[in-house]
Parts: structure tokens; sequence; C-alpha cells
């Protein structure tokens, strides 16, 4: 034995049979800095085990969470032009479009599902924010009012989860006119007596905001989220005033009477399975695999099963 066996061949060996570990095994925490296993994140639904921060979740990982077994229909969106405006700053519109959609593998900001929360049937929509900032063109448009035709069709209660910048200025007053036009769209869902519930997500900002966000009959925000039209630093340059801390956040929304809850992503499902059985009418949930009793069978008493 000699330096040569104890020393140099264990390292060389250690170095051609030295495996390459994945960078995206671990991911850090935004607000307190912890690193979180891929898994454990996934499990947790993005939210950081250590701290409670919310992180983003794209709409079809919140949908697999949220319908039953993961289980869920898309609805079809309407098309709209490509590139009405021909715009271009530093890339063209439909550049843009084409990296967005091949960075998040989604057609656009906005997905549509029906499928059933909990045994209760539902129409859902939910903005990606890692689309183009969740920006709200033409085809965020087309989505909710889809969305809201669905709902009344099947008279199921339509589920909103915003995320978005704001308005798409690629699209120019074509991106402003979904303001009014979402709007009309919930209209249609209230004169069904219909219920519209929205989950405000990290950040629900712009002409969001100002349109179909705060439309709600039921108005719920995740943790510590950014909910506003201006922007704090827009309104501290304008006002040259600092502001209350935690403004705009949810908490302080949920404080000013703007929310009726702010309500953590892991017991969401829960809460919105409560909440639109309750608005339609329907018995209590049944927490389990069976499907909640029908009204003659909530009365009828229980009994021992035989032996």
């Amino acid at each position: 034995m000699n330096w040569i066996t104890n020393y140099v061949r264990p390292r060389i060996n250690s170095i051609f049979s030295r495996r390459e570990v994945p960078e995206n095994l671990w991911s850090k925490c935004d607000s307190c800095g912890t690193m979180l296993f891929h898994r454990e994140i996934s499990d947790n639904l993005n939210v950081c085990s250590e701290c409670g921060h919310h992180m983003h979740i794209t709409p079809r990982d919140r949908f697999l969470a949220l319908f039953d077994g993961g289980v869920f229909s898309e609805i079809d969106v309407p098309e709209p032009l490509t590139d009405p405006l021909q715009f271009r700053d530093q890339k063209k519109y439909p550049e843009r479009m084409k990296a967005a959609q091949k960075g998040t593998g989604e057609k656009e900001a906005m997905l549509v599902a029906a499928g059933e929360i909990g045994r209760t049937p539902v129409v859902c929509a939910a903005q990606d924010f890692s689309f183009m900032g969740g920006s709200m063109g033409m085809y965020v448009g087309n989505a909710i009012v889809k969305a809201a035709e669905e709902a009344v069709r099947l008279g199921r209660p339509l589920i909103l989860f915003s995320a978005a910048g704001g308005a798409r200025m690629q699209e120019g007053i074509l991106s402003l006119m979904q303001m009014p036009r979402s709007t009309v769209a919930i209209q249609m869902l209230k004169e069904k007596n219909l219920p519209y519930i929205v989950v405000l997500t990290h950040p629900t900002t712009g002409g969001v905001t100002a349109s179909y966000a705060m439309l709600g009959d039921i108005q719920i925000a995740e943790p510590n989220a950014l909910i506003c039209f201006a922007g704090p630093r827009v309104i501290e340059q304008t006002i040259r005033e600092k502001l209350p801390e935690g403004f705009q956040r949810a908490e302080y929304l949920l404080d000013h009477g703007m929310l009726d809850r702010v309500t953590d992503r892991r017991k969401l499902r829960e809460e919105l399975i409560v909440i639109c059985r309750q608005l339609m009418k329907m018995p209590p949930p049944t927490w389990g695999d069976l499907p909640a009793p029908g009204p003659d069978e909530a009365k009828m008493p229980q009994t021992k099963p035989a032996k």
C-alpha cells in the first residue's frame, strides 16, 4: 500500500463517479430564506412550511389540488386576434407571446375549468401571473365571459382566482374594454342568482382590481397578497408621504372592510366547499369519499350497521 493506492486512486474515482445534482431540487423561500425541497413545496401547495409565505402557484397546479381527485375538464375559450395593433417595443408582441407560452406551457394567462370540489359542481377560472404578469388582454376577457356563460348554462357557482399586474399594454384600448365586458359577464351570474366568489392572490392590481376582481359576492384573499389599483410606490411618489406598514395588503384590506376573509391556501378548498354549498342551498358537506347526503337522507336517524 502506498500513497498512490491510498490517495490518488480514490480521488480519481470520486471525480469520475461524481453525480450531477439537479438544480431544481431545492427552492429558496422569498420571505424567510429557508431552503425547501421541491416535493415538500409541492405537497404544501407552494406555501413555506417555516414562515407560511405563499409562493406563486400555477392555475393548473391549483386546480389539481382544488378539484376532487385532481379531475377537471378544461373549457375552450374563443381565440382573439393575434396582434390587433401590430404592437412592438423591444420585441414584437407575437414574439413575447411565444416566449410566454414556451416558459409556462400554457396558451394564455387564464385557465377555465369545470368540475367538482367536495362533490359540489363548480366552474373555476384562474390567472397565471407568470404569463406576461397575468395581464388582462382580449383572451382573458373572453375567458371570463365563457366561464360566466358556462356557469349560467350548468347552474353552477363561479370561482375566480385573480393574479394580475393590470391590463395588457400590447393590446391598448382593446385590453381596457375587457373591464366592462367582464363586468357584464358577472352581471349574468347575478341575474341568475348564482354565486360569484373571488379569491385574490398576490398580486392583484390595476384594471383587474377595478373590474371583476372586486365584484364577488364573497371576497377572499390569500395572506399578505398585494391588492390595489396603483401600487404603493406610485402612491408614495405622488403624495410624498410614507404609507402605513402593510398598506394595500390583504390583512389591511380585511381590517378596512374590503374583504370578507383572508384564508391560508391550505385551508381554502374546505372553505370554498362550505361557502358554495351554503350559497347554493345544498346540504352540509360530508368530509370523506362519500357524497354529501341528500335532503331526505340528512333527516334520517343514524343507525348502526348490522353485524
